[in-house]
Protein backbone atom coordinates (compact mmCIF):
# COMPACT_ATOMS: atom_id res chain seq x y z
CA UNK A 1 0.00 0.00 0.00
CA UNK A 2 1.63 3.44 -1.14
CA UNK A 3 1.78 6.51 1.39
CA UNK A 4 -0.95 8.61 1.87
CA UNK A 5 -0.17 11.77 0.07
CA UNK A 6 -3.75 12.94 -0.39
CA UNK A 7 -7.62 12.51 1.08
CA UNK A 8 -10.67 12.95 -0.62
CA UNK A 9 -13.91 13.15 0.40
CA UNK A 10 -17.59 12.86 -0.58
CA UNK A 11 -20.02 15.24 0.34
CA UNK A 12 -23.36 14.85 1.14
CA UNK A 13 -23.49 12.19 3.93
CA UNK A 14 -19.72 12.46 4.81
CA UNK A 15 -19.03 15.60 5.22
CA UNK A 16 -22.59 17.20 5.81
CA UNK A 17 -25.99 16.57 6.12
CA UNK A 18 -29.26 18.07 4.99
CA UNK A 19 -32.25 19.07 7.45
CA UNK A 20 -34.98 16.04 7.11
CA UNK A 21 -37.40 18.44 5.61
CA UNK A 22 -35.27 19.25 2.80
CA UNK A 23 -36.66 17.20 -0.02
CA UNK A 24 -40.44 18.40 0.70
CA UNK A 25 -39.08 22.08 0.61
CA UNK A 26 -37.26 21.82 -2.21
CA UNK A 27 -39.86 19.85 -4.26
CA UNK A 28 -42.73 22.83 -3.16
CA UNK A 29 -40.48 25.40 -4.11
CA UNK A 30 -39.98 23.79 -7.48
CA UNK A 31 -43.94 23.32 -7.88
CA UNK A 32 -44.41 26.88 -6.90
CA UNK A 33 -41.61 27.90 -10.17
CA UNK A 34 -43.51 25.90 -12.29
CA UNK A 35 -46.31 27.83 -11.50
CA UNK A 36 -45.11 31.24 -11.33
CA UNK A 37 -44.22 30.20 -15.26
CA UNK A 38 -47.45 29.16 -16.33
CA UNK A 39 -47.08 25.47 -15.12
CA UNK A 40 -49.46 24.90 -12.71
CA UNK A 41 -49.46 20.47 -11.30
CA UNK A 42 -50.66 18.69 -8.58
CA UNK A 43 -47.64 19.17 -6.01
CA UNK A 44 -48.59 15.22 -4.70
CA UNK A 45 -49.16 14.03 -8.54
CA UNK A 46 -45.58 15.92 -10.06
CA UNK A 47 -44.04 14.42 -7.16
CA UNK A 48 -44.36 10.82 -7.98
CA UNK A 49 -43.70 11.18 -11.77
CA UNK A 50 -40.38 13.35 -10.69
CA UNK A 51 -39.31 10.50 -8.69
CA UNK A 52 -39.84 7.99 -11.03
CA UNK A 53 -38.33 10.31 -13.79
CA UNK A 54 -34.77 11.03 -11.62
CA UNK A 55 -34.77 7.19 -11.25
CA UNK A 56 -34.91 6.37 -14.13
CA UNK A 57 -32.23 8.98 -15.70
CA UNK A 58 -30.06 7.62 -12.41
CA UNK A 59 -30.23 4.11 -13.46
CA UNK A 60 -29.27 5.04 -17.00
CA UNK A 61 -25.80 6.61 -15.64
CA UNK A 62 -25.31 3.16 -13.88
CA UNK A 63 -24.59 1.79 -17.51
CA UNK A 64 -21.80 4.13 -18.76
CA UNK A 65 -21.50 6.17 -15.66
CA UNK A 66 -22.38 9.58 -17.56
CA UNK A 67 -24.25 12.27 -15.29
CA UNK A 68 -27.30 13.48 -15.89
CA UNK A 69 -29.47 16.41 -14.83
CA UNK A 70 -32.58 17.57 -12.69
CA UNK A 71 -33.94 19.34 -16.21
CA UNK A 72 -34.29 16.35 -17.75
CA UNK A 73 -36.21 15.10 -14.75
CA UNK A 74 -38.54 17.83 -14.89
CA UNK A 75 -39.17 17.91 -18.70
CA UNK A 76 -40.22 13.85 -18.22
CA UNK A 77 -42.34 14.59 -15.10
CA UNK A 78 -44.49 16.98 -17.16
CA UNK A 79 -44.73 14.82 -20.10
CA UNK A 80 -46.30 12.42 -17.90
CA UNK A 81 -48.63 14.94 -16.97
CA UNK A 82 -49.25 16.15 -20.57
CA UNK A 83 -47.08 19.24 -21.03
CA UNK A 84 -44.40 19.06 -23.52
CA UNK A 85 -41.51 21.01 -22.18
CA UNK A 86 -38.10 20.67 -23.52
CA UNK A 87 -34.94 20.17 -20.93
CA UNK A 88 -33.53 23.60 -22.16
CA UNK A 89 -36.30 25.59 -21.66
CA UNK A 90 -36.22 28.99 -19.47
CA UNK A 91 -39.09 27.61 -17.19
CA UNK A 92 -37.19 24.46 -16.49
CA UNK A 93 -34.07 26.27 -15.83
CA UNK A 94 -36.01 28.38 -13.13
CA UNK A 95 -37.48 25.72 -11.16
CA UNK A 96 -34.31 23.99 -10.90
CA UNK A 97 -32.61 27.06 -9.31
CA UNK A 98 -35.82 26.84 -7.05
CA UNK A 99 -35.18 23.75 -5.76
CA UNK A 100 -32.20 23.64 -5.30
CA UNK A 101 -31.65 27.03 -3.51
CA UNK A 102 -33.13 24.52 -0.27
CA UNK A 103 -30.19 22.70 -0.04
CA UNK A 104 -28.24 25.87 0.31
CA UNK A 105 -30.80 26.92 3.05
CA UNK A 106 -30.76 23.21 4.61
CA UNK A 107 -27.33 22.01 4.81
CA UNK A 108 -25.30 21.46 7.23
CA UNK A 109 -22.11 20.41 8.60
CA UNK A 110 -20.95 16.89 10.42
CA UNK A 111 -19.54 18.63 13.77
CA UNK A 112 -16.20 18.41 13.57
CA UNK A 113 -15.80 18.63 9.82
CA UNK A 114 -13.64 21.95 9.82
CA UNK A 115 -11.82 21.61 12.34
CA UNK A 116 -11.06 17.90 10.48
CA UNK A 117 -9.88 19.57 7.45
CA UNK A 118 -7.89 22.06 9.06
CA UNK A 119 -5.99 19.66 10.76
CA UNK A 120 -5.40 17.01 8.22
CA UNK A 121 -4.21 20.23 5.68
CA UNK A 122 -0.58 20.31 6.71
CA UNK A 123 0.26 16.84 5.64
CA UNK A 124 -2.21 15.80 3.19
CA UNK A 125 -3.62 17.62 -0.54
CA UNK A 126 -7.41 17.34 0.40
CA UNK A 127 -9.96 16.89 -2.09
CA UNK A 128 -13.65 16.72 -2.78
CA UNK A 129 -15.38 14.68 -5.09
CA UNK A 130 -19.10 14.50 -5.55
CA UNK A 131 -22.13 13.29 -7.13
CA UNK A 132 -24.31 16.16 -7.43
CA UNK A 133 -26.18 16.59 -10.46
CA UNK A 134 -26.28 20.52 -10.59
CA UNK A 135 -22.87 22.01 -10.53
CA UNK A 136 -23.33 25.48 -9.51
CA UNK A 137 -25.45 24.74 -6.85
CA UNK A 138 -22.89 22.13 -5.15
CA UNK A 139 -20.47 24.83 -4.99
CA UNK A 140 -22.62 27.46 -3.55
CA UNK A 141 -23.49 24.96 -0.20
CA UNK A 142 -19.66 24.85 0.19
CA UNK A 143 -18.90 28.65 -0.20
CA UNK A 144 -22.31 28.53 2.43
CA UNK A 145 -20.48 26.40 4.63
CA UNK A 146 -17.20 27.79 4.29
CA UNK A 147 -15.63 24.45 3.33
CA UNK A 148 -14.19 26.03 -0.09
CA UNK A 149 -10.98 26.87 0.81
CA UNK A 150 -10.03 24.11 2.79
CA UNK A 151 -10.08 21.90 -0.86
CA UNK A 152 -6.94 21.61 -3.43
CA UNK A 153 -9.25 20.32 -5.46
CA UNK A 154 -13.14 20.19 -6.00
CA UNK A 155 -14.96 18.12 -8.52
CA UNK A 156 -18.68 17.98 -9.09
CA UNK A 157 -19.99 15.15 -11.23
CA UNK A 158 -22.20 17.77 -12.91
CA UNK A 159 -19.56 19.63 -13.85
CA UNK A 160 -17.18 16.40 -14.64
CA UNK A 161 -20.04 14.54 -16.88
CA UNK A 162 -19.42 11.07 -14.91
CA UNK A 163 -20.30 9.85 -12.18
CA UNK A 164 -18.93 7.39 -9.18
CA UNK A 165 -18.60 5.06 -9.35
CA UNK A 166 -17.91 5.42 -13.25
CA UNK A 167 -13.59 5.56 -12.62
CA UNK A 168 -13.36 8.64 -14.82
CA UNK A 169 -14.72 10.28 -11.41
CA UNK A 170 -11.90 9.26 -9.42
CA UNK A 171 -9.34 9.62 -12.65
CA UNK A 172 -10.32 13.41 -12.42
CA UNK A 173 -9.07 13.58 -8.58
CA UNK A 174 -5.62 11.32 -9.65
CA UNK A 175 -5.09 13.71 -12.49
CA UNK A 176 -6.24 17.02 -10.16
CA UNK A 177 -3.89 15.86 -7.63
CA UNK A 178 -0.78 14.28 -9.92
CA UNK A 179 -0.69 11.34 -7.76
CA UNK A 180 -1.09 7.75 -8.35
CA UNK A 181 -4.50 6.48 -7.23
CA UNK A 182 -2.81 4.14 -4.15
CA UNK A 183 -1.47 7.31 -2.27
CA UNK A 184 -4.97 8.82 -2.02
CA UNK A 185 -7.25 7.91 0.45
CA UNK A 186 -11.29 8.72 -0.35
CA UNK A 187 -14.06 8.59 2.40
CA UNK A 188 -17.69 8.03 1.74
CA UNK A 189 -20.54 6.64 3.05
CA UNK A 190 -21.63 5.39 -0.08
CA UNK A 191 -20.87 1.29 -0.22
CA UNK A 192 -21.21 0.94 -4.57
CA UNK A 193 -20.26 5.07 -5.37
CA UNK A 194 -17.70 5.59 -2.97
CA UNK A 195 -16.03 2.65 -1.51
CA UNK A 196 -16.21 0.12 -4.47
CA UNK A 197 -16.12 2.87 -6.41
CA UNK A 198 -12.88 3.72 -4.99
CA UNK A 199 -11.26 0.56 -4.55
CA UNK A 200 -11.70 -0.83 -8.26
CA UNK A 201 -10.09 2.58 -9.43
CA UNK A 202 -6.87 1.70 -7.27
CA UNK A 203 -7.67 4.52 -4.62
CA UNK A 204 -7.37 3.28 -0.59
CA UNK A 205 -11.58 4.25 0.50
CA UNK A 206 -12.97 4.37 4.05
CA UNK A 207 -16.25 4.15 4.54
CA UNK A 208 -17.63 6.26 6.69
CA UNK A 209 -20.91 5.62 8.56
CA UNK A 210 -21.35 8.36 10.74
CA UNK A 211 -25.06 9.06 9.16
CA UNK A 212 -26.19 5.60 9.58
CA UNK A 213 -25.03 5.17 12.59
CA UNK A 214 -27.06 8.13 14.32
CA UNK A 215 -30.16 7.38 11.72
CA UNK A 216 -30.00 10.60 10.07
CA UNK A 217 -32.00 10.79 7.42
CA UNK A 218 -29.53 10.26 4.07
CA UNK A 219 -29.71 12.58 1.85
CA UNK A 220 -30.29 13.96 -0.97
CA UNK A 221 -32.31 11.17 -0.78
CA UNK A 222 -32.59 9.67 -4.42
CA UNK A 223 -31.47 6.90 -5.03
CA UNK A 224 -33.06 5.45 -1.73
CA UNK A 225 -30.57 4.48 1.38
CA UNK A 226 -27.77 2.46 0.28
CA UNK A 227 -27.72 -0.92 1.27
CA UNK A 228 -24.62 -2.46 -0.49
CA UNK A 229 -22.79 -4.76 2.05
CA UNK A 230 -19.04 -3.71 2.78
CA UNK A 231 -16.55 -7.02 2.78
CA UNK A 232 -13.77 -7.28 4.87
CA UNK A 233 -10.58 -5.45 4.70
CA UNK A 234 -12.06 -1.79 4.04
CA UNK A 235 -11.92 0.34 6.96
CA UNK A 236 -14.84 1.46 8.53
CA UNK A 237 -15.09 4.94 10.86
CA UNK A 238 -18.01 6.45 12.66
CA UNK A 239 -16.38 9.52 13.55
CA UNK A 240 -13.71 11.85 12.60
CA UNK A 241 -11.51 11.12 15.45
CA UNK A 242 -11.34 7.79 14.35
CA UNK A 243 -10.29 8.77 10.47
CA UNK A 244 -7.21 11.06 11.79
CA UNK A 245 -6.39 7.90 14.20
CA UNK A 246 -6.48 5.61 10.92
CA UNK A 247 -4.79 8.30 8.66
CA UNK A 248 -1.78 8.40 11.55
CA UNK A 249 -1.76 4.58 11.80
CA UNK A 250 -1.31 4.53 8.40
CA UNK A 251 1.77 6.60 8.57
CA UNK A 252 3.45 5.05 11.43
CA UNK A 253 3.52 2.00 9.18
CA UNK A 254 5.04 3.19 6.77
CA UNK A 255 7.63 4.95 9.25
CA UNK A 256 8.68 1.56 9.87
CA UNK A 257 8.77 -0.41 6.96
Amino acid sequence: MNAVKAVAFDLFNTLITVEPDALPVALGRLVASLARNGLEVDEQVFAAAHRQAALDHVAKTRIDGRETHNRFWISDALAALGSNVMPDDRRIAAAVEAYFSAFLELSRRIPGTRRLLETLRPDYRLGLLSNFTHGPAASAVLDQLELTPLFDLVIISGDLGYRKPHPRAFEALSRGFQLEPGSIVFVGDDPECDVHGARNAGLQPVWTTYVRDRNIPFAPGLPAEPTDPIDGGIPRISDWHQLTNYLGNERKKKRQM
